[in-house]
């Protein structure tokens, strides 16, 4: 009988980390630098890995960088140390230091980093009217069901909801928010009515060049590499989509008109009807309103939709498809079993300011993560795209001197909440507690707000900044930053601080 052939040792690393977004990708070339002749083995589930490109410190905390989503070879490339698994995560054995990825195979590692990032939080889950928005595999989705729909519903306030709801022409929106006024994860009620004139205003030509890698499943030619991994794994969650996702794709639905945006605030979605239940229902639906609502001339509508909103305020609108935009939950699940994480309120692997897990040689990063640490008074967590690259960055620092024996100062980037980002092509920059998170009443609020311009708001408490809302170019960002950095007794210049006639700039610098 001929003897079995002894089974292959698992393959052995020092750092393992699991994730191709931004947070394992930032993780993985920062390791792959400080361990230039140690194997740093990233597992991610999707083809394509998102790479920070165009990176720019704008101030102190404030930075600005470019998402470009790339095939791992090309990663591979650039650092020969990394080696990219292909694969999802089926278990961790942490007991054993020890990973099994979806298709079998078995990895050891000394220390783990887990930057699996975030999954939709649908209204629904397995509707076929009802879509996601996460990865590119789903935008792509989106872009198919658009092309052929004349209204659609968006349900949710955050920035994808933002950002749908100002890209999409030819196609009616009907946008159901739970709050009093759009955008509130970002800013408040004022802020708001700023931006909502856009909503009806033309839109301004797209520039021709678009700075940033358009996002398509397929990285070229049919075939290609990237599609035939695509192909091999349907339905695995990729990693989030970056800034300017929408920017490359065609968003226009299938009417000849430009933007038609109707607003339901103070409300969520009851009830989901397919075609058939709702003609049972003997309910009817309403038409898109002609004007801002007026309750008494509500007209109903004759058309037939594939699928219908109840919504809390009793109202129902039918629709071609919803696109639930309500937000992510960290992705934890495939790490959970057998495993006795400590998880945060939200559901996040709990971290300390080590971005250590509660269990031995495992960090983690990013959208999967809840900071556990006292944060600065003016720092909160909040998955973004620049956190996920800072913890990510971070997490490998503490990783590798942790491994070297080394003390490790917590990063500046902490010390601040600092943003950056587009809404309704306005340039919009947060800072610090910018809606007054945690402060009760205790705060003040100055505003400057020139229509169609610029938004100017500061939180103040007893005289000294402590966050910021600049919507517009109003070039107060480094200014205000280092304000709120100083805790500067501002209480002299009383509503001088925000006069246009001032250059406070000269002040302070």
């Amino acid at each position: 009988m001929a003897a079995q052939s002894p089974q292959l040792a698992a393959p052995r690393s020092r750092f393992v980390v699991v994730g191709g977004g931004i947070a394992g990708v930032t993780c993985a070339e920062r390791l792959a630098t400080e361990f230039p002749s140690d194997d740093i083995l990233l597992v991610t589930a999707s083809p394509l890995i998102k790479a920070v490109t165009n990176f720019k410190q704008v101030s102190r905390t404030l930075e600005e960088f470019d998402v470009e989503e790339q095939a791992s070879s090309i990663l591979e490339k650039r650092y020969p140390n990394i080696k990219v698994i292909q694969s999802g995560v089926k278990q961790l054995k942490s007991e054993e230091h020890k990973i099994i990825t979806e298709d079998g195979q078995e990895y050891i590692y000394e220390k783990l980093c887990l930057c699996a990032g975030a999954r939709p939080k649908l209204i629904t889950e397995r509707n076929p009217f009802v879509l996601g928005i996460r990865d590119t595999d789903s935008a792509a989705e989106f872009q198919k069901h658009l092309a052929r729909a004349k209204r659609i519903t968006i349900v949710g306030n955050g920035g994808i909801a933002l950002e749908l709801v100002y890209e999409i022409e030819g196609c009616e929106v009907i946008w159901a928010i739970k709050d009093k006024a759009i955008g509130n994860t970002f800013f408040d009620a004022g802020a708001a009515e700023f931006l909502i004139p856009k909503l009806s205003a033309v839109k301004p030509e797209p520039p021709m060049a678009c700075k940033r890698t358009k996002y398509t499943t397929a990285g070229g030619a049919p075939g290609s590499e990237i599609e035939q991994s695509a192909a091999a794994n349907p339905g695995e969650i990729g990693s989030a989509l970056g800034p300017d996702w929408h920017e490359g794709l065609c968003l226009k639905g299938a009417k000849e008109l430009s933007h038609k945006v109707h607003i339901e605030s103070l409300c969520e979605v009851k009830k989901i009807y397919l075609r058939e239940e709702f003609q049972q229902s003997e309910k009817v639906s309403l038409a898109f309103p002609r004007v801002q609502p007026d309750e008494r001339n509500a007209e109903m509508d004759e058309e037939r939709w594939p699928v219908y909103v109840e919504l809390t305020s009793g109202k129902i609108y039918g629709c071609d498809f919803i696109v639930s935009a309500t937000g992510v939950v960290p992705n934890v699940q495939p790490f959970l079993d057998g495993n006795n994480f400590v998880l945060g309120g939200d559901g996040g692997l709990t971290v300390d300011k080590y971005m250590h897990t509660s269990l031995p040689d495992i960090y983690a990063a990013g959208d999967i993560c809840t900071t556990s640490w006292e944060p600065s008074p003016v720092w909160q967590q909040m998955r973004l795209w620049t956190q996920a690259r800072q913890m990510g960055w971070y997490a490998a620092k503490c990783m590798a001197a942790d491994t070297l024996g080394e003390p490790t100062d917590m990063d500046f980037c902490f010390e601040l909440f600092a943003h950056v980002t587009k809404f309704f092509n306005y340039k919009v920059v947060l800072l610090g507690k910018y809606n007054a998170q945690g402060l009760g009443s205790d705060h003040e609020l100055m505003l400057r707000c020139t229509k169609g311009q610029e938004y100017v708001k500061v939180v103040m408490q007893n005289g000294r900044m402590l966050g910021a809302v600049l919507i517009g170019e109003t070039d107060l960002e480094e200014t205000f930053e280092n304000l709120i950095l100083n805790q500067m007794d501002l209480s002299r210049y009383g509503e001088d601080l925000l006069d246009p006639r001032i250059d406070i700039e000269d002040y302070f610098d």
